[in-house]
């Protein structure tokens, strides 16, 4: 089943007179299940085709179609509607509330979701077991690593059993073994959820747990390949 439908999209920025052509006339099918990478270098294209999948932009010209609803034409509230419902994001900076503690970091999806206290204790539960780090459930981020700290980031994209997990450079500050953690979790939780992940990347220790390899280059899909 079709997670995202990219159909022909261009994104064209105005700064004054210059033109930049971030995407060219983008097409992508991206199915239930699948652990793909955007990759490419810097100016390539990746994070905006991410972006737009993730209804944080909306393309020049083209449609692009997330969970089954055509988001092109949205507004910003419908967007942001789509966003806390059907896409769970992890940051490259973690973006975990520095007040909160781990636990409710990841209980604020459902929170803002409407779910009840005991819902809510037990998905959070089960994600912080998923993460290996029930023991750092009433530790606030400035007392976890960098790590664990991305760790509860995937916890809290996954606690409203989004549609899909969007990731941007989801490795880029950590070391080597936190990285590697960090991506064998993902794949793990991706094997045995069947959750669906898209993420940017120029890292090869993420490329290389990729299922799916997209790569762009100039604002153009120039090779897509399957593991």
């Amino acid at each position: 089943m079709e997670v995202v439908k990219i159909e022909n999209v261009t994104r064209t920025y105005q700064i004054g007179k210059l033109e930049t052509h971030a995407l060219r006339g983008v097409s992508l099918s991206i199915n239930s299940g699948e652990f793909t990478a955007l990759v490419g270098p810097s100016g390539s294209g990746k994070t905006t085709l991410l972006q737009m999948i993730g209804c944080l932009d909306q393309p020049t010209s083209g449609r692009v179609t997330v969970d089954g609803k055509e988001v092109t034409s949205l507004n910003r509230n419908q967007r942001a509607d789509m966003r806390k419902g059907h896409i769970g994001f992890i940051f490259q900076f973690f973006a975990l509330i520095p007040t909160l503690s781990a636990y409710e970091n990841v209980e604020m999806p459902l929170l803002l979701n409407g779910h009840s206290p005991k819902e809510r204790r037990d998905r959070v539960m089960e994600l912080l077991n998923a993460v290996d780090l029930t023991d750092r459930a009433n530790n606030r981020p400035d007392q976890l690593s960098g790590g664990q700290q991305q760790r509860i980031a995937i916890a809290r994209a996954l606690a409203p059993k989004p549609a899909l997990i969007l990731a941007d450079e989801p490795t880029a500050n950590l070391d080597t073994e936190n990285g590697k953690q960090v991506m064998e979790i993902m794949k793990r939780l991706n094997q045995e959820t069947g959750e669906t992940f898209v993420f940017a990347t120029h890292d090869p220790r993420v490329i290389n747990y990729a299922s799916r390899v997209v790569t762009l280059e100039d604002g153009v899909i120039v090779k897509d390949s399957k593991g």
